[in-house]
């Protein structure tokens, strides 16, 4: 992965198209619960949480770029 610096950077707003993400990562873990509280003390942001009982959850990160957590 590679990243760079975007001076004219706008925060995405998911799932809003008129300021959509510029990344998306979809991240393996074990236990959702466990990784949840790892994400939300690093500063991310639940952005759906609709059904808790699902394999998958949709986070922000501290800049608003969406991430997901899976357990699949």
């Amino acid at each position: 992965l590679a990243f760079q610096a975007a001076p004219d950077f706008v925060a995405p707003s998911w799932p809003a198209p008129d300021r959509p993400q510029q990344f998306h990562l979809d991240l393996t873990v074990e236990d959702l619960d466990t990784a949840e509280k790892g994400v939300l003390a690093l500063g991310a942001k639940v952005l759906d949480a609709e059904d808790r009982s699902r394999t998958w959850r949709v986070y922000a990160d501290p800049a608003g770029h969406p991430f997901c957590l899976c357990a699949c």
